[in-house]
């Protein structure tokens, strides 16, 4: 249910002329599942950054056909700028957004050399996590000499291209495809307007540091090694490069960094660093604002630091979660900072997949109600599991915040963590059961004037019918799962709440019940025999095992509300 997504960054070597910019990001937007982020041109630099987000698959056709675009209507041979470039698209590279490695994106970025390669008369040199030599991980070496080095640069062996002819194309040059860390571009806000204090903590920070100096740390001498290099004290944050300078927009100074690989230093320790050095130095910070996108993972991983810094649970909705990172980063301070404008996952979101969970209780409970025959007992189910799993969730919660239990925090916020997992994977169920009920209407649709068209109409019936199986059977799954989390909450969470938790596995167990209805009624329709006894003897285990763990729970209830 997690898509994986990757980030495509390509810079084409046309920064003047939008013309020749939109024929590119046309071909880029004709691909279905690519959403398109920005465009950002440079008249100086005659440069056009792109970037575009999906999952893998589209995301290497749009970028292959952008390359391909490029190659027709930019001529190298006439380009002048102030960046290094040596091709029209001069370098694609694909990012790791979300429930993908970093192998992954590089086994992605050959598959897109390869393709190409094999159908564009264009050198490629993979670069970074894709290189395929040491030396041309580096982008600096891949590009050494340009474009106007390419001539003789291709003639010799070593410069034998990964992917493409060994040979010299005037007009489109070469490319760099590789796989690369998100850059995140991030400024931090100081209660100053000195660029030299701004500075002072940028060195603290950042990687490189400042350099070593004999005595007198501003005016002292240079201490250098033995080569003649100076010698540096580095910063506190690797992958980090940093410097301050002052906006005269908003009349502060800021520390403006990049941070070049967030696994490394993660957005929030950028912060909290600067944070650090500014109160040594007598300074504040203030607030600190995001430069472009963020993947989800950045904002979820800062909000749950801060909420573990105040010892408190981090089993809430992710909507809490980015709530309390944006306050406590100050990403508010100079501008609305709107999570579905910033972050990356948001901006793929489609409401209309997931029609119900956008209605209101009242407008769900009508549209269940009317005449329509979806949604149905799956979605319901689905539902009641989700609302099953949240009292138990919510006991979890109580039960960290409990005065006298501060100690036990941590213990009641794994489990409320935990309950959210579940909660999401229902209520992502709900809009599924729906759909693929949708699925085996459409299927019976489908026209069935020749045996061509009979034999496809019947396997399509099939496939959705099972799938129609295979979603309740899901949600039988998960909330039987939830019944460890409800059970725990019963016995050892906030006394307080403990009906709370009772209810939680009623519904539990209704959800498994109906589900399981679903699943049953299903199965009638389904050729596949030996499928539908297997799923029917595992969901009756289930609906055993739930019937024993609702009993078990309403027992230990009783007993603590006598």
């Amino acid at each position: 249910m997690s898509k994986q997504i990757i980030e495509c960054v390509p810079n084409f070597s046309e920064g003047r002329d939008m013309s020749i910019i939109k024929q590119i990001t046309d071909e880029i937007e004709s691909v279905e599942g690519v959403k398109l982020l920005d465009v950002d041109p440079g008249k100086a630099t005659n440069r056009t950054v792109v970037t575009f987000v999906g999952e893998p698959q589209p995301v290497i056709e749009a970028a292959f056909l952008a390359i391909k675009k490029a190659s027709e209507v930019i001529d190298m041979s006439k380009h002048s700028g102030e960046h290094p470039r040596m091709g029209a698209t001069d370098v694609c590279p694909l990012i790791p957004i979300a429930n993908i490695t970093m192998n992954e994106v590089a086994e992605y970025a050959h598959q897109l050399g390869e393709m190409a390669g094999e159908k564009l008369d264009i050198p490629f040199f993979m670069y970074e996590s894709a290189a395929t030599k040491p030396e041309w991980k580096n982008l600096a070496t891949v590009r050494a000499g340009e474009y106007e080095a390419l001539p003789e640069k291709l003639k010799k062996p070593e410069w034998k291209p990964d992917y493409g002819p060994a040979k010299f194309n005037p007009k489109a040059g070469a490319t760099a495809i590789g796989a690369r860390d998100f850059l995140i571009a991030y400024n931090v806000n100081l209660n100053t307007t000195s660029v030299r204090r701004a500075n002072s903590i940028a060195f603290d920070v950042r990687e490189q540091g400042r350099v070593k100096r004999e005595g007198n740390p501003i005016t002292g001498k240079v201490l250098r090694d033995e080569n003649g290099e100076a010698l540096r004290i580095p910063g506190a944050c690797k992958a980090v490069k940093g410097i301050g300078w002052f906006i005269e927009e908003y009349g502060i100074a800021q520390i403006s960094m990049n941070l070049t690989n967030i696994s490394i230093t993660p957005l929030h320790i950028a912060f909290e660093e600067c944070n650090k050095s500014a109160i040594r130095r007598g300074m504040r910070v203030t607030g600190s604002e995001l430069v472009g996108l963020v993947p989800l993972k950045v904002m979820i991983d800062a909000g749950k630091y801060f909420l573990k810094k105040q010892n408190r649970s981090t089993g809430v909705a992710d909507e809490e979660i980015i709530k309390i990172a944006v306050k406590s980063l100050g990403l508010d301070e100079l501008g609305l900072f709107d999570p579905k404008k910033k972050i990356i996952e948001y901006q793929l979101e489609d409401d209309s997949t997931a029609p119900l969970l956008q209605l209101n209780l009242r407008e769900f409970s009508n549209e269940t109600a009317s005449e329509s025959i979806a949604p149905g007992g799956g979605s319901i189910s689905a539902y009641v599991g989700a609302l099953g799993v949240s009292l138990a969730t919510m006991v979890a919660n109580l039960s960290a915040h409990k005065r006298g239990w501060d100690d036990r925090w941590e213990e009641f916020s794994e489990w409320a963590d935990r309950g959210q997992k579940i909660k999401d994977r229902l209520l992502h169920l709900v809009d599924e059961d729906t759909k693929s009920f949708n699925a085996i209407i459409d299927a019976f649709r489908l026209p069935k004037g020749t045996d061509a068209e009979k034999a496809d109409r019947k396997a399509a019936i099939q496939a959705a019918t099972k799938y129609a199986i295979e979603v309740p059977l899901e949600v039988m799954k998960s909330s039987l799962e939830s019944f460890e989390i409800i059970k725990a909450m019963a016995e050892i969470g906030n006394p307080n709440s403990v009906s709370d938790a009772a209810v939680g596995g009623l519904c539990a167990r209704a959800a498994i019940h109906g589900a399981f209805l679903n699943v049953k009624i299903n199965s009638g329709d389904l050729e596949d025999k030996i499928f539908v006894e297997q799923v029917l003897k595992e969901a009756q285990k289930m609906i055993t095992l739930a019937d024993t763990t609702e009993k078990e729970i309403l027992d230990i209830v009783h007993q603590k509300m006598e």
